[in-house]
């Protein structure tokens, strides 16, 4: 699996004005840790690590972090970002191997033609944008496909639709919906109109029918006179 490098330095010193002055030199602070390693104090060129997360997987990028020499397998699980400024402060580098599940979340994208749908002036509504995984780290999709060609207005998209990567799971149950069709407000009134058409239309028939046996019966009982 082809894996960008990202050159970091370790044994950077702790507290705010180190690290507000890595920032203004244009390094990131961070610390690397998992696998049951010791924690590492490393820096960054934010600019590498932003370039690396730019690409479709964004934090799900799997990234070779080279400290002083040194390659470790990571993920950024997190940053910290300025309440007020929203400038990336600081980042958290989770160590992986391969073989060994990590939990990431995917986007889950809707694709296919949704005609059965909306030939009944329907709409689809997503209901979840990511699904969490818990998968290898060479195994990560970029997102999960949930097919719009199967959804109706009687049915819906579960989590359980969805094709996951070989030797994946979710936590999340297979019931939970992912897509669903919704009527439009004009469809609904389209409908209830016409449902009131055939109803008066019903009520309208039903009183001539009562009407001519009422005549019916008015003639049978001037003949019997």
């Amino acid at each position: 699996m082809d894996q960008t490098v990202v050159k970091a330095t370790e044994g950077r010193a702790l507290g705010t004005r180190p690290s507000r002055r890595l920032r203004a030199e244009g390094n990131l602070p961070g610390v690397v840790y998992g696998l049951g390693k010791d924690p590492q104090t490393v820096s960054v060129s934010y600019a590498d690590l932003r370039h690396a997360l730019s690409g479709k997987a964004g934090m799900n990028t799997v990234l070779t972090l080279d400290i002083d020499g040194s390659q470790q397998m990571v993920l950024v699980r997190s940053v910290q970002r300025d309440p007020i400024k929203r400038v990336v402060t600081h980042a958290d580098f989770l160590r992986v191997e391969p073989g060994k599940k990590v939990r990431v979340k995917v986007p889950i994208e809707l694709v296919g033609d949704a005609s059965k749908v909306s030939s009944v002036g329907a709409l689809v509504e997503q209901k979840r944008f990511e699904l969490e995984l818990l998968v290898s780290p060479d195994s990560i999709p970029l997102v999960l496909v949930a097919d719009l060609s199967r959804l109706t207005v009687d049915s819906r998209i579960s989590v359980g639709d969805l094709n996951l990567p070989e030797g994946s799971s979710t936590p999340v149950s297979e019931d939970i919906s992912v897509a669903a069709a919704v009527i439009s407000r004009a469809a609904k009134m389209a409908a209830e109109e016409e449902a009131l058409e055939e109803a008066e239309g019903e009520e309208v028939e039903g009183g001539e029918s009562e009407d001519g046996a009422a005549d019916e019966g008015d003639a049978d009982a001037g003949d019997a006179e």
